[in-house]
């Protein structure tokens, strides 16, 4: 239960409780209040003479209330509102106001320091009116209402029954055994087209798949496809990111047999395959193009053209080359892709 002060009502029965010789605890009994809030309220405001005034412990309160709040820093028609305002004028975001405050050597406001958020809260709270329209059409936005900057839902984590890539087995990370991919969405224009981008970690060989948009459905359709085309030898893993496309990878490994493990938030070093190979991708699909247009033969096309590039860590072999002979050493019969 929260505290609440106590009224001047019940005060008065604090004094007249003190005149009668009443104890601390039944005074608190007739308030319905715990002896200790009787036992604090007597000893901050009964006087130096012993005696306790309803009134003037009342007066001490509020005195104690108004010295215990911020002074307000920007109070319109102020020097440093008036200087607030001026740079509202100069298109001035109130974060570059509050940074150009903060190491401008002006004396007079050594001690007046304001954030952003004090800066928004100043023009937002100001009477309707001519000034309030003019400094808030002079914000980036520029909304006659405003939600303070805090931190929204935290949409990461989302996917059910999602597994973390620290379970994931230790012969994924030492990249011995073939058949463990990682996965990514590389998003066109306005991110309305996508394609799919698998690479295997053993040899770097790279898959691209036609998406028709970045939905769960057109994910487990894609990737769904695109590993059922490798043998099982070839179908182990994949590790993804928490993109909100994977919210239904369980129909993936239904699907294929592959178990899906999931980055950390903001860890694209833990994907550093397919981070690597997706920025070679963008000199055949520039960013900020519509990557709906690329048919899946034209796809496949660029796929083969990064799969037949020699590579530095394989001594200069290429992908195909790789997993072709990493492949056989699983199996006693020939291996191609």
């Amino acid at each position: 239960m929260s505290y609440h002060e106590l009224s001047i009502e019940e005060r008065v029965t604090v004094q007249i409780g003190q005149l009668q010789g009443l104890s601390q605890r039944h005074i608190a009994r007739l308030l319905d209040r715990s002896p200790s809030t009787v036992s604090r309220e007597l000893r901050r405001n009964t006087s130096l003479q012993g005696t306790y005034v309803a009134h003037q412990a009342q007066g001490q309160m509020r005195h104690r209330r108004k010295v215990c709040r911020p002074r307000n820093k920007l109070l319109a028609g102020g020097e440093l509102f008036e200087l607030v305002v001026h740079l509202l004028r100069q298109c001035f975001s109130p974060e570059q106001i509050a940074g150009k405050l903060r190491s401008m050597n002006i004396p007079s406001f050594e001690d007046s320091y304001v954030c952003r958020e004090t800066i928004y809260n100043a023009v937002y709270a100001l009477p309707v009116g001519g000034l309030r329209k003019e400094l808030i059409a002079c914000l980036r936005q520029g909304k006659s209402t405003r939600k303070p900057r805090v931190g929204g839902v935290d949409r990461r984590s989302q996917i059910p029954e999602m597994v973390s890539i620290h379970v994931r087995p230790p012969e994924v990370e030492d990249r011995i055994m073939p058949g463990h991919w990682e996965g990514d969405l590389i998003k066109g224009q306005a991110n309305a087209s996508a394609v799919g981008t698998l690479v295997e970690r053993t040899s770097g060989y790279l898959m691209l798949i036609k998406m028709h948009d970045a939905t769960a459905t057109s994910a487990v359709q894609g990737f769904s496809a695109a590993l059922n085309r490798m043998p099982l030898a070839l179908r182990k893993s994949m590790t993804y990111d928490q993109g909100r496309e994977m919210t239904r990878h369980a129909e993936i490994t239904q699907s294929t047999g592959v178990a899906i493990y999931f980055c950390d938030p903001h860890s694209p070093w833990q994907r550093g395959s397919n981070e690597n190979i997706n920025g070679l991708i963008r000199q055949y699909l520039p960013k900020g193009t519509d990557l709906s247009v690329h048919s899946q033969e034209t796809l496949d096309a660029i796929a083969y053209q990064m799969n037949i590039r020699p590579r530095k860590r394989f001594g200069f072999k290429c992908p195909i080359e790789v997993i072709t002979e990493v492949m056989s050493k699983q199996s006693p019969g020939p291996a191609s892709i």
